[in-house]
């Protein structure tokens, strides 16, 4: 059995079933297709049989990455980079999808950096915990500066759950299978971000003692608190903000 690194959130797919189910939701024939931390390529297989255009392997474990090069040594439309995803350069890339069983320890930042990419990303298919998974669906009713981020950025849509027995070392939860479309369009992140700072501190003020509006079509949201908006009031609010 191949060991693991709790160090860098590693949990091997272990379910050929699985695995088959989450390469059917997204398109990959043809494709560019990065896959973030493919551990020793169980899951990459499954992308090669659908024959995409290049795949694009970026590991962070050293010992891994030599691993995957002599595995993968006769696929010429395959790349793959010793790297921290956080850390890699994705200028020279467009229209990539992204398939990956994320590290747990670092999900949200990872979901964070590859949402302000939408010249070079155009889907996302990831695993992630479950309960991060609702933590960024905007569909359910609490709201948070993570939801905001995805209402703003992309489509987003939880997919199946997938059980912890799956897995090589076992984890201690349950993880989802979700879809981030990306929307085609320059988002100010600067203005995204301190809108979503200011509007979340201290949720239990009112949110006009926190940000000032000339459109008075707002004024019924601004004398209500963070908590008691839904994401479509908040997007009423920064489209005027």
């Amino acid at each position: 059995m191949k060991k693991a690194k709790k160090s860098l959130g590693q949990n091997f797919l272990t379910d050929k079933n699985i695995a088959k189910k989450i390469i059917n939701q997204i398109p990959i024939r043809n494709k560019i297709i990065l896959e973030v931390g493919p551990g020793y390529g169980f899951l990459t297989d499954f992308i090669l049989e659908e024959k995409p255009k290049n795949l694009i392997l970026v590991e962070k474990d050293k010992n891994i990455y030599y691993f995957l090069k002599d595995k993968y040594l006769n696929h010429e439309n395959i790349k793959i980079f010793n790297q921290d995803i956080l850390k890699f350069n994705f200028k020279n890339y467009r229209n990539i999808n992204i398939i990956s069983n994320l590290p747990y320890n670092i999900s949200s930042k990872i979901i964070l950096k590859l949402l302000k990419l939408p010249i070079n990303i155009n889907e996302m298919l990831i695993m992630i915990q479950k309960e991060m998974s609702e933590k960024f669906d905007y569909n359910r009713k609490t709201i948070n500066k993570y939801k905001f981020f995805l209402k703003i950025s992309s489509t987003y849509k939880c997919l199946f759950d997938v059980p912890k027995t799956v897995f090589s070392p076992k984890p201690k939860i349950t993880s989802t299978v979700v879809k981030i479309n990306l929307k085609n369009k320059i988002i100010n992140w600067n203005k995204v971000e301190m809108f979503a700072n200011t509007i979340f501190r201290n949720k239990r003020k009112k949110i006009s003692n926190k940000i000032k509006s000339k459109d008075m079509k707002i004024d019924i949201y601004l004398d209500k608190r963070v908590d008691q908006l839904d994401i479509f009031d908040l997007l009423k609010i920064y489209n005027s903000f």
